[in-house]
C-alpha cells in the first residue's frame, strides 16, 4: 500500500511559484480594462445629446393684392325684415294662396278666413243705421209741425184767443222733439261707426302680405283655425306663412370681447358660406351692437353684403374674415408676403427669431416682422415661403440642436 502512494506521488507535476503569480496579474488587468470600457460606454450613453421632439410648420405666402386679415369669426345669415304673417282675429281658414319659395308682393292676398259671421254682423249694423236714419226723418217732420204750431199759438196769444199755457205746451212739445232728434242723430253716428268696425272685421278675414319678399314656410291649411294668440293647444295655428325680404339679408357674428378692438364700422370683411367654400363674398361691417353678452363674453357684430346673390339664404352658416383697414396695408398689398405662425416666433428683447429645420438639426435665424394677419405674422426679412419652422420651440433648443419631428 505504501509503495502505491509513493508511485502516485511521483506522477504529480510541480508548477513553479512565479508562473502562478503572473497569471493572476494578467487576469486582474483584463478585468480592470473591461470595467473601464463598460464605464466609458455607460458615461457616453448617459451624457450624449438627445434630440428634442418638436413640431414644425411651413412658412406660407400671401399673394400680392390680397388684404391682410386681423380676425376670423363664424356666424349666420339673418334677415332684418322677416315676419310670420298671422291674422288679427280668430277664424277658420278657407283659402291659402301661398307656397314655399313663392315671391309675394306687398298687399298680395295670402289667405282668407271664413267671413260669414262678419258679413252677417255688418248687414245687421247697416240695417240698424238705416232704421235710425228713417226715425230721424220722421222726427224732423214732427219738429217742423210743432214749431209751426208754436208760432201760430204765439200769434193768437197776442190777440188773446189762446192762453199762455197752450203756448207753453206747444213750445215744450217742439223742444222735446228737437232733443229727441239730436239723440237720433247721435245714434246714427254710433251706427255708422259700428258699420266701419264691422267692415274692418270683414277686411281682417283677408290676410295680405305686409311687404314684398319670399315665402319660406307655409304654416296653415284650409280648414284649420288660426288665431293671433296661442289658444286651443296644438290645434290652433298662430301664423299662415313666414315671409323674408331677401334684400335685407346680412350676417350676424358673435365676436369675443377680447378681440372686439380689431373690429370697426365700415371695415372690409371677406365672407365664405359653408355651402360654397370656394366662393368669397365681399362684405362690410355695418355696426357693433353696443352691448355684450354676459354669459358668452361676446359682442354682436352686424355685417352687410356688398352685393346680394340668390345663393345666399337665411340661416346659412358662414365664416367671416375681418380685413385690415385698406389705408394701413395699401403698400403691403402690392407685393406677396411670407407669413409665419405666431407660435414660431421667439423674442429676446427687441430681437425676434425662429428656428428653421435643417434635416435633423435646427438653425436659429433672426427675422424682421411686419403686421399681424390673424394668427400669423408678416415676415419682412429672414424667412422665405416654404421654410419649415419649429412651433413653440422649447427653452433648451439652441442653434444646431438635434431634433425629432413629431
Amino acid at each position: 500500500m505504501t509503495v502505491l502512494k509513493e508511485d502516485l506521488a511521483a506522477l504529480r507535476i510541480e508548477r513553479p511559484p512565479e508562473r502562478r503569480g503572473v497569471g493572476r496579474w494578467i487576469l486582474g488587468v483584463g478585468l480592470v480594462i473591461v470595467g473601464a470600457t463598460l464605464g466609458l460606454a455607460v458615461w457616453r450613453l448617459a451624457t450624449r445629446e438627445r434630440p428634442a421632439e418638436v413640431q414644425a410648420a411651413a412658412v406660407t405666402e400671401r399673394a400680392a393684392g390680397i388684404q391682410a386679415s386681423v380676425l376670423n369669426a363664424s356666424g349666420y345669415v339673418t334677415a332684418r325684415r322677416r315676419a310670420t304673417v298671422s291674422s288679427k282675429i280668430t277664424g277658420k281658414v278657407i283659402e291659402v294662396n301661398v307656397e314655399e319659395g313663392m315671391n309675394v308682393r306687398e298687399g298680395q292676398v295670402l289667405a282668407r278666413l271664413d267671413d260669414s259671421t262678419a258679413r252677417a254682423t255688418l248687414a245687421l249694423a247697416e240695417a240698424q243705421a238705416e232704421a235710425a236714419r228713417r226715425g230721424l226723418r220722421e222726427n224732423e217732420v214732427r219738429l217742423d209741425h210743432e214749431r209751426s204750431v208754436e208760432r201760430r199759438l204765439t200769434q193768437l196769444l197776442k190777440d188773446r184767443i189762446v192762453t199762455q199755457a197752450e203756448v207753453d205746451q206747444a213750445k215744450a212739445d217742439a223742444d222735446s222733439t228737437e232733443a229727441h232728434l239730436a239723440a237720433l242723430k247721435e245714434q246714427i253716428r254710433v251706427a255708422e261707426r259700428q258699420i266701419e268696425l264691422q267692415r274692418t272685421d270683414l277686411d281682417n278675414t283677408v290676410i295680405r302680405a305686409p311687404f314684398s319678399g319670399v315665402a319660406i314656410s307655409k304654416d296653415a291649411q284650409p280648414g284649420e283655425m288660426v288665431s293671433p294668440n296661442s289658444a286651443g293647444g296644438g290645434f290652433t295655428r298662430t301664423g299662415i306663412c313666414t315671409i323674408v325680404d331677401m334684400r335685407s339679408l346680412e350676417i350676424d357674428v358673435d365676436v369675443n370681447e377680447s378681440y372686439i378692438n380689431r373690429v370697426a364700422p365700415g371695415q372690409d370683411v371677406m365672407a365664405v358660406l359653408d355651402a360654397y367654400p370656394d366662393w368669397q363674398i365681399p362684405a362690410r361691417v355695418i355696426t357693433l351692437v353696443p352691448t355684450a353678452d354676459r354669459q358668452k363674453a361676446t359682442v354682436l357684430v352686424r355685417i352687410g353684403f356688398k352685393e346680394l346673390d340668390p345663393r345666399v339664404l337665411p340661416d346659412m352658416a358662414i365664416k367671416v374674415t375681418f380685413l385690415r383697414p385698406s389705408g394701413e396695408s395699401a403698400a403691403l398689398r402690392a407685393q406677396s408676403m411670407p407669413l409665419v405662425p405666431k407660435a414660431a416666433i421667439k423674442r429676446e428683447g427687441d430681437q425676434s427669431y425662429s428656428f428653421v429645420v435643417r434635416g435633423d438639426t435646427v438653425e436659429k435665424r433672426a427675422v424682421k416682422l411686419g403686421g399681424a394677419d390673424n394668427d400669423r405674422l408678416e415676415v419682412l426679412a429672414g424667412l422665405l415661403p416654404g421654410d419649415r419652422v419649429v412651433i413653440s420651440p422649447p427653452t433648451e433648443l439652441k442653434d444646431g440642436s438635434k431634433i425629432l419631428l413629431r
